[in-house]
């Protein structure tokens, strides 16, 4: 583009790109590179931004993919970046703005190039883009350079060692993006990548060092949520309002500066939307989830893994351990309440899983706040609109609760905690409830919506451990909650009956036709017998431990008593109705003796005075509930791609094409 021009269509025939993706070699020391780097425009904040720029563009790249072997233009860009960010530290504390801008813009360049060729090469041709030997008439024996690896560690340690300013603000979010891009080669295999050279010199030698440093600064990335400077503030002020200007710099610069121009519409001014999120906490979430899934090498474990997995508080004073070679210490409270407050993302959801599923620490620090509702409520709220969420993010909150609930503790503190006006649940007004009941409802209500809708076994058997994990700590049940309990139950009752009928009516047609293939009643009465099973020892589970912390369970139990007449005599549920047939049939007869027309707090009253008085040792003790979850074999074979659904939906500025992707199918682009 040229200095008078400001449109986005007019980048395929500028002057500079022409000759970045033309025949001729350029030295790294050529003035063609400030000229190159001179351009400032609202760098592209969505996906929709980014792809106006690459169809603009694509004509270059492949120009430069075709060119780039015999000029090594690529490498002396890579080059001039790299020879920039030696200083970009001093730069930062001296307010240098010309320094890190003219940086950015090479790395901005550098980024987009590289998305280009990652979509369309191997990773062995993409070497030979970085590796480039200088063939001067007369030289011999000298060894070709690998930039891959130097450009790597440089964008790390400018992550890690760079202030965050706003004058460093874009060049450090750049920087994760461009690792970000560098890591995108997965996107482009169906299967999963087990040896990968971008993870190979991102596991092992000069980048190994800076794991702990990488990992913790992501993480506090995302725990500051730093929102980006207003446009201009961070480079130059621009002279007047709207695009297609030049900034003021010195006119020695200036000449041959690129126009400023804008991207779909985005002008200088922040979109509301933008002015509400961190663009670098975001990213920064995205890679650091996307390096802790990367697979193990067969002799390297991934660092990044070991990373999360072992750092530890800062207010823990005890010695690092050896086998943890990569732990570091993060402030956790500041971790906890970021947690809180991001749930509404899939991204922020799956950190939660990880930490508490793979770090120790973090588990333990969690169970023991006093404050659990604030983590917990956010949960509860993605699974109540389960109809607006994808399934994944559905699973890692349910997974979370079932995790949570493997500890005993948590599962009693959950009743003590009383919670005024729920306004998101929607089905009834709940003024004030604990949130142990609330979380009984809001699971039963999932699996109420996976019994019509999705039908997944997985969810299912998921819903009701966390439930089975609760029951023995039931304390003081909310009369809706232990409603909701038993009209589960009577759901299921009637499915049962449902499905046992048709299984009948299917097996005396087949007598009249020999023909006709069966189908295959047998496995959903399966099915349903061990949902109805698991519902029936939760609430002997309940009964057992906790009879009289809950009358309202035995209330809604007498009331519905008679949906349990047809499960006494049958073979799969037998034992575990002898306590609730003796609990329904001792409090009956209470009620009996206490004559008719009695009032709910009268029945309430009796119920209670009934509890104290039922021999303990008449109900049968059955094995504790407790199911603990375990993670799948392979896990990589479903983190991987949605981590990577992820990347695609919601990185700041990544726009890949849809026809290109290889790892799962989209939709649209």
């Amino acid at each position: 583009m040229g200095a008078n021009s400001s449109s986005i269509t007019e980048l395929p025939e500028n002057e500079y790109l022409k000759k970045l993706s033309g025949a001729e070699p350029i030295s790294e020391n050529d003035p063609f590179w400030n000229q190159l780097l001179s351009f400032s425009f609202t760098t592209p904040t969505n996906s929709a931004d980014l792809k106006l720029l690459e169809e603009a563009t694509i004509s270059v790249c492949k120009s430069l993919v075709e060119k780039n072997p015999r000029t090594g233009n690529l490498g002396s860009l890579i080059k001039v970046f790299l020879s920039r960010t030696k200083e970009l530290k001093i730069s930062a504390e001296c307010q240098n703005h010309l320094f890190i801008w003219q940086a950015h813009n090479a790395l901005f360049i550098i980024c987009c190039l590289l998305k280009v060729f990652i979509s369309r090469m191997s990773e062995e041709e993409l070497q030979l883009h970085f590796t480039y030997e200088d063939k001067t008439p007369g030289s011999y024996g000298t060894e070709c350079e690998d930039l891959i690896e130097e450009l790597l560690c440089c964008l790390i340690q400018l992550i890690v060692e760079i202030p965050l300013l706003d004058i460093t603000y874009s060049i450090s979010l750049e920087a994760v993006t461009t690792l970000i891009v560098f890591l995108s080669c997965q996107l482009f295999h169906k299967e999963i990548l087990r040896e990968s050279l971008i993870h190979k010199y991102l596991m092992r030698g000069r980048c190994l060092p800076y794991t702990s440093r990488l990992v913790k600064t992501l993480l506090y990335n995302f725990i500051r949520q730093e929102r980006s400077p207003p446009p201009g503030t961070h480079v130059f002020q621009q002279q007047t309002d709207g695009g297609g200007l030049l900034y003021g710099i010195a006119s020695g610069v200036a000449t041959g500066l690129w126009a400023v121009f804008t991207l779909g519409g985005v002008g200088s001014k922040a979109t509301p939307q933008l002015e509400q999120c961190s663009p670098l906490a975001n990213q920064s979430l995205l890679l650091l989830l996307v390096l802790a899934n990367l697979t193990d090498a067969p002799d390297t474990p991934n660092p990044y893994r070991q990373a999360i997995m072992s750092f530890k508080n800062t207010q823990d004073s005890s010695a690092f351990s050896s086998s943890h070679p990569h732990v570091f210490q993060i402030n956790f409270n500041s971790l906890y309440t970021a947690l809180c407050e991001q749930q509404k993302s899939d991204q922020a959801t799956l950190l939660l899983y990880m930490l508490l599923h793979q770090n120790g620490n973090v588990r333990t620090y969690v169970l023991a706040r006093t404050d659990i509702e604030n983590l917990v409520l956010p949960i509860l709220e993605i699974l109540y609109h389960v109809e607006e969420r994808n399934s994944h993010h559905v699973y890692m909150a349910l997974i979370i609760l079932l995790i949570l609930t493997e500890d005993d503790g948590f599962n009693r503190s959950i009743h003590e905690v009383i919670l005024k006006n729920i306004t998101w649940y929607a089905e009834r007004v709940l003024t004030e409830i604990s949130l142990g009941s609330l979380l009984i409802l809001v699971v039963i209500r999932t699996i109420q919506y996976n019994m019509t809708r999705t039908r997944d076994k997985y969810l299912h058997t998921n819903c009701l451990a966390a439930l089975a994990n609760m029951s023995a700590q039931f304390r003081s049940l909310h009369q809706y909650a232990a409603q909701r309990i038993i009209s589960l139950f009577s759901l299921l009752s009637k499915k049962h009956n449902k499905v046992l009928e048709q299984a009948t009516q299917s097996l005396r047609g087949s007598l009249d036709s020999s023909d006709t293939p069966l189908p295959d009643y047998a496995q959903d009465l399966n099915v349903i017998e061990e949902v109805i099973r698991m519902m029936l020892e939760i609430i002997n589970s309940c009964l057992t431990n906790s009879l009289h912390h809950n009358p309202n369970l035995v209330y809604a139990l007498l009331y519905k008593r008679d949906l349990f007449e047809q499960f006494r005599t049958h073979p799969s549920f037998q034992d575990i109705m002898q306590n609730i047939d003796l609990v329904i049939s001792f409090f009956s007869s209470r009620l009996e003796h206490a004559g008719a027309e009695l009032s709910v707090e009268r029945v309430l009253e009796i119920i209670k005075q009934g509890a104290v008085a039922l021999p303990k040792d008449r109900l049968r003790k059955f094995p504790e509930l407790k199911f603990k979850y375990v993670e799948e074999e392979q896990p990589e074979e479903f983190f991987i791609p949605y981590v990577w659904s992820l990347v695609y939906n919601a990185a700041v500025a990544l726009y890949w094409n849809p026809r290109d992707i290889q790892l799962f199918t989209m939709d649209s682009g």
